[in-house]
């Protein structure tokens, strides 16, 4: 059993995060279709996601290389039972970005762990409270100008700019990242890697 990562993700967040565990560890794009047919609550589609995303990776790796435990996530936002994902376009950057505005709303991050070798797996979520600062359209305007909001769930990014319009959350901040970090790292106690 190696502790080899294979993150199935393009997201720069997260790889800077699975740095952060000094492990080794390889990015392998996941190409997983993210539509979902049936009507799901948030943690099962973010679950569903996150092991649809490890598992095709592990179906793109060569016999060979099947070694290590793959990694898959998924981050959505909800709003009243809304799922939020990333925008279409700025303008519906604007209308999640209005909706949330004033209010709290939950971020759900699924992960999934699959071994690379045998493909026995384990998914989980965790789910943090975030609240939004009222905001006016003008404001919301130069948000979505920076650029930031373009590939991000529900609009913004925590660790960025994004930083500004948060007056407060409650629960695991990497959750709102996009990658539990406390959450996987129990996971990967499974599959014998210790972070610590």
């Amino acid at each position: 059993m190696t502790n080899r990562l294979i993150l199935a993700s393009s997201s720069p967040r997260r790889q800077e995060l699975i740095q952060s565990f000094g492990l080794p560890y390889i990015i392998r794009v996941s190409d997983a279709d993210e539509t979902v047919a049936q009507k799901m609550s948030p943690a099962q589609f973010v679950e569903t996601l996150s092991l649809r995303k490890a598992a095709t990776v592990r179906d793109m790796l060569s016999v060979d290389e099947r070694h290590g435990v793959i990694i898959g996530s998924d981050t959505i936002v909800v709003l009243q039972d809304e799922i939020l994902g990333k925008p279409v376009d700025e303008k519906d950057a604007h209308r999640m970005l209005k909706a949330l505005q004033g209010n709290t709303h939950q971020v759900y991050s699924g992960v999934a762990c699959v071994d690379a070798a045998t493909g026995r797996h384990i998914v989980s979520h965790s789910m943090t409270h975030v609240r939004m600062k009222p905001m006016t359209d003008e404001q919301i305007d130069r948000y979505i100008a920076t650029g930031e909001p373009r590939d991000k769930a529900g609009s913004y990014a925590i660790q960025g700019i994004g930083a500004t319009i948060i007056s407060g959350i409650e629960g695991d901040y990497f959750t709102v990242v996009g990658l539990p970090l406390a959450l996987l790292s129990d996971m990967l106690l499974e599959f014998g890697i210790a972070v610590l």
